[in-house]
């Protein structure tokens, strides 16, 4: 996988400057298989401790088996892209601006046109609402979007997880570990982890939001997530009859690193389908 990167410098990831609440910020993107130029774009969406390094090799691997174009970044505050000011403090509605905002700016400073050819969706929690939330607010420019551990609303569950992850930062080696893949590990964990343990997040929810979402969904869950339950999908189907789901036997929160053999089998036949019914000269 790395020798097929380095045979491509497009692909390797670079920074893209964009203008956001006020400032300039700096943000880390990469293609992958951008030679596949007359094909759908799927765009990824990280979780709340993610960059474009913490995917790993999925992103490439899935581009690959559906034979598209991949656009993966790093939000501000994560990887390599312009960290989180040491005083700014997020707000309930930090993934809301993600996804009426920064997605926007990003995709027009990078030429994306969402109008002409609405790219398809992929977000792995915080960054699969962000999906949900941009498919809601940009209906006509989203082909369809699939969603790994979807947060519509905050659980118990969600809650005590992070805590236990706010502990786990400050007394083992989990900041060095997360210094592998940002450049400020600090501003990539307490911009996540304090918005999320702030009481005034609690009654957080993009439930009634949702229901805007005009394109095809796959909302997958796993069985042992210990950041939510099947309530968040089950809840995204209720509102959206279109929503396929996939529940996940001996899988945690990371659907793509648990079971990612079944995940992408099952993404191959949603992206198909979805690409049928939207694309049905480019299928046939």
């Amino acid at each position: 996988m790395m020798q097929s990167l380095d045979q491509h410098a497009s692909q390797r990831a670079r920074m893209v400057e964009i203008a956001w609440a006020g400032q300039p910020l700096r943000v880390e993107y990469q293609w992958l298989c951008d030679e596949n130029d007359n094909t759908p774009l799927l765009i990824f969406l990280h979780e709340g401790l993610g960059s474009i390094s913490m995917w790993r090799d999925f992103p490439q691997t899935l581009c690959r088996a559906l034979g598209c174009r991949g656009l993966v970044y790093s939000r501000p505050g994560y990887g390599q892209s312009t960290p989180r000011a040491t005083d700014e403090v997020w707000a309930p509605d930090f993934m809301h601006r993600q996804a009426h905002e920064v997605l926007p700016a990003l995709l027009l400073a990078l030429g994306v046109d969402t109008a002409t050819n609405p790219p398809c969706l992929l977000g792995h929690s915080d960054g699969a609402s962000i999906a949900l939330l941009y498919a809601a607010r940009f209906p006509d420019c989203v082909t369809g979007a699939v969603v790994l551990a979807p947060h519509i609303m905050v659980e118990d569950v969600s809650v005590s997880s992070i805590a236990k992850t706010r502990t786990a930062y400050l007394d083992t080696d989990l900041r060095q570990r997360l210094a592998r893949h940002h450049a400020d590990p600090d501003s990539a964990f307490w911009g996540w982890n304090n918005i999320w343990l702030d009481p005034a997040f609690r009654p957080w929810s993009i439930e009634a939001e949702i229901a805007a979402i005009t394109c095809p969904l796959l909302a997958v869950q796993g069985l042992d997530d210990e950041y939510g339950t099947l309530a968040q999908i089950h809840g995204i189907a209720t509102r959206l009859p279109q929503t396929e789901l996939l529940e996940l036997a001996e899988c945690g929160h990371s659907p793509h690193r648990d079971q990612p053999a079944q995940l992408i089998s099952r993404i191959e036949d949603f992206f198909k389908k979805t690409l049928t019914e939207n694309h049905p000269k480019e299928t046939t």
